[in-house]
C-alpha cells in the first residue's frame, strides 16, 4: 500500500521528470513506422551495427572477466581502501568523451611507445576494430566493477563464514555462494556497461573513426543525409537501449538467474 505524501509537489515532480525522459524517445518512435525504420536502418546502419556489436560485446566481456573478481576483492577491502579504489574506477566515467579519446590516443597512438610496439606486432589500435573496443572499454569497463563491489558488499557474510568453518575454499565460496547471491545486481551492471559501450561516440571518434560504429554512423548520417536518415539510427538505439534495460530489470528482479 503506497504511503500518503504530504504535498502534491512530489507526484508532480515525478511526472515532470518522467515526461522529460519519455518525451524525446516517444517523438523518435512516432516519427516513422517500425517498418520504415528497419528499412532505413538496414541501408545505413547494418555494417555499423556489426562493428558496434563486436566491439561492445568484446569490451563488455573484458570488463566482466576483470570487473567481477575485482569487485569481489574490493568488497573485502577496508572501507577507506575500497572508497579509494572506487574513486579511481569512477574517473573514466567523469571525463569528457573527447578527453578520454585523446588520452587513449596518447597511449596507443603510433608515435607512443605502447602503440608503436603493438603496431610492430600487427596490432594497430587507431582506426581499427580493436581501437573501437579499447575506447568503449575505457568509458564503460568501470560499471561492472563498481556494480560488483556494491553487490558483493551487500551480501550477508554469515553464509561465507559458515562455509569457511566447514572447510570450503575461497574459490568455492566465491563461485557457489557470493556470485549466485550477487548475480542479479552484477548482471544489471554488465547490461549497463554494454549499453554505455555501444552508445559511445566521443572517445571512439577520436581513436577509431573507422571502422564506423553506430554512434559515428549516426553523426555521419546526420551530416550527409539529414535528419530523416539519422532518425532511423536513433530508432535503432532506442530498441537496443530498451532491450538492455529490460534485461537489467529481469536480472535485478531475479526472474532469470
Amino acid at each position: 500500500m503506497p504511503r500518503p505524501l504530504p504535498s502534491p509537489l512530489f507526484p508532480v515532480a515525478a511526472l515532470l521528470l518522467l515526461a522529460a525522459a519519455v518525451g524525446p524517445v516517444a517523438a523518435v518512435l512516432l516519427s516513422m513506422s517500425p517498418h520504415d525504420a528497419a528499412l532505413a536502418f538496414a541501408t545505413t546502419g547494418r555494417d555499423a551495427l556489426r562493428v558496434s556489436l563486436v566491439a561492445s560485446l568484446g569490451a563488455t566481456l573484458t570488463a566482466t572477466l576483470l570487473g567481477v573478481p575485482a569487485g569481489y576483492y574490493f568488497s573485502r577491502m577496508r572501507l577507506r581502501t575500497r572508497a579509494a579504489a572506487i574513486f579511481v574506477l569512477a574517473l573514466p566515467l567523469a571525463f569528457p568523451p573527447v578527453a578520454s579519446g585523446l588520452m587513449l590516443l596518447y597511449v596507443f597512438g603510433i608515435q607512443s611507445p605502447a602503440g608503436g610496439w603493438l603496431a610492430a606486432h600487427g596490432l594497430s589500435v587507431p582506426d581499427s576494430l580493436l581501437g573501437v573496443g579499447v575506447a568503449e572499454f575505457f568509458v564503460s569497463g568501470s560499471f561492472v566493477a563498481i556494480a560488483a563491489t556494491a553487490a558483493f558488499g551487500a551480501l550477508d557474510p554469515v553464509y561465507e563464514d559458515a562455509a569457511r568453518t566447514l572447510g570450503a575454499s575461497e574459490w568455492r565460496i566465491f563461485t557457489r555462494i557470493a556470485l549466485p547471491g550477487a548475480a542479479g545486481s552484477v548482471g544489471a551492471g554488465i547490461a549497463f556497461a554494454w549499453l554505455r559501450a555501444i552508445g559511445e561516440y566521443g572517445a571512439t571518434s577520436i581513436v577509431a573513426f573507422h571502422p564506423t560504429s553506430l554512434p559515428v554512423a549516426l553523426y555521419v548520417a546526420l551530416s550527409a543525409s539529414g535528419v530523416r536518415e539519422a532518425l532511423a539510427l536513433c530508432y535503432g538505439f532506442v530498441v537496443l537501449a530498451a532491450a538492455a534495460l529490460a534485461g537489467a530489470w529481469i536480472l535485478r528482479r531475479g526472474v532469470v538467474l
